[in-house]
């Protein structure tokens, strides 16, 4: 019973220990590194740990195969980890860093994105019509009318792909002024040409200025190429007059995009579109608008990648555990010996755990190298994109320092649990029943 005790005790130590880990900030874990650092250096126990650990350290050549499990098994957990969380990165970064407070798009009343919204001609007029827009030198207001379509295109790689296509007038670049072009020019109005997002640019076959490429059985000439940083990176634009008769949508849109006076001028325009009863209409900023189209597909991966990233670590967990136990046992008569002149179990304990821990970190590091050295710059694309009607959308993965933190968390957990029950079992280890061995 008093074993079983021991055991459970020990088990919800880990469980706390962990839970705390979770939560600790970098340096918060920075703090506890000094207070252990200071325990070695000043106190007689950490003293006795260091000549432990100094001397399991040393016989680390001896046992490198058992060693390098833990390593290589543990940076192949936060390699995955980082680079599968990373993707999600880009992605969200991608989107949010998308539009602003002081730009709204309206919607179709109960439309989830755009690819889903139809906005007829008169609700674009009475759109434009609302208090809030900004208006330009001829008190116009600058209201665009979009339309969003998709197109299925071959990529580079030989894949297809569906790519997504906006129909837009002169004023979308007023409501975008991040959004420049970088070569060529601005499509004529009226004639079947082209803007390219360069996300598209790099991404899909026979993009270049002046190529051609086949839209709804037409042949529509590339003239330029436009750098927004964003998600519109992924798109091509074409005249929305041109394209909506060719591809059977009237003088529909899917949404419009204002320009508000302020960004204080959001809820009064709001305000104004509730209140007009011949409008069924959503209206949001356009930051708010694209940050709520990452939420879902960026929830999807961190729940993909976490739960590969788990299976993994239970695998480097019981490689851990097999190699301290295998190091464990060969070192038993020094530890004996050790706990015979004197030693008390935490030296012991502590040795282990840091023996181990120093090795977890060692693969953390690996691994988040490893993750940052392949993806760091890598560029790709989801079809997963939400308001863009699974068309491609083309972003960076972005390994953050967040993110390192984090595969490092997992490293350091991953040698805690797998040196605990092993630095245990040494300090356990019968005195009289390892010296009879010598």
């Amino acid at each position: 019973m008093k074993r079983f005790l021991r055991g459970l005790l020990l088990i919800v130590i880990l469980i706390v220990c962990l839970a705390i880990w979770s939560i600790l900030p970098w340096y918060g874990a920075l703090v506890a590194a000094i207070v252990l650092a200071l325990w070695l250096a000043l106190t007689r126990g950490g003293r006795r740990t260091l000549s432990v650990t100094g001397v399991g350290l040393a016989t680390l050549p001896s046992r490198w195969g058992a060693s390098s499990v833990i390593v290589f098994g543990i940076a192949g957990v936060v390699g995955v980890l980082v680079a599968l969380l990373a993707m999600g990165e880009g992605l969200q970064a991608t989107l949010q860093g998308t539009g602003n407070d002081g730009t709204a798009i309206v919607l179709r009343g109960g439309s989830q994105a755009e690819a889903s919204s139809v906005l007829l001609h008169d609700d674009v007029v009475l759109i434009a019509q609302a208090s809030g827009i900004a208006r330009d030198a001829q008190g116009h207001a600058i209201a665009s009318p979009e339309l969003l379509l998709a197109a299925n295109l071959p990529k580079k790689d030989g894949q297809d792909a569906n790519i997504s296509v906006r129909g837009v007038g002169p004023e979308a670049w007023a409501v975008r002024p991040n959004l420049h072009i970088i070569a060529g020019r601005k499509f004529t109005p009226g004639t079947l040409e082209l803007d390219v997002g360069k996300g598209v640019m790099r991404q899909f076959a026979g993009m270049a200025i002046g190529s051609y490429v086949q839209l709804a059985n037409q042949r529509w000439k590339v003239v330029g190429e436009f750098d927004s940083g964003d998600a519109f990176n992924s798109e091509i634009w074409a005249d929305r007059d041109t394209i909506a008769p060719i591809y059977h949508r009237g003088a529909s849109s899917s949404s419009v995009t204002v320009k508000l006076t302020s960004p204080a001028a959001f809820s009064q325009f709001k305000a104004a579109l509730a209140a007009n009863p011949q409008l069924k209409v959503d209206a949001e900023t356009t930051h708010k608008y694209f940050a709520d189209q990452s939420g879902g597909i960026n929830k999807v991966i961190k729940v993909v990648g976490t739960t590969i990233a788990i299976i993994m670590a239970i695998g480097a967990v019981f490689g851990a555990l097999n190699s301290m136990y295998a190091a464990v046992a060969t070192r038993s008569r020094e530890i004996a010996t050790l706990r015979a002149v004197g030693f008390r179990g935490t030296p012991v304990v502590v040795s282990v755990l840091i023996e181990t821990m120093l090795l977890a970190l060692a693969g953390g590091v690996l691994g988040a190298f490893v993750a940052w050295a392949i993806f760091g710059h890598y560029t790709a694309s989801t079809s997963a994109g939400g308001g863009f009607s699974f068309t491609q959308m083309i972003f960076q993965f972005r390994v953050t320092p967040e993110l390192v933190w984090n595969g490092l968390k997992w490293a350091l957990a991953i040698g805690f649990v797998g040196g605990l029950f092993p630095a245990v079992r040494a300090a356990r280890l019968p005195v009289t029943t390892a010296l009879r061995e010598l």
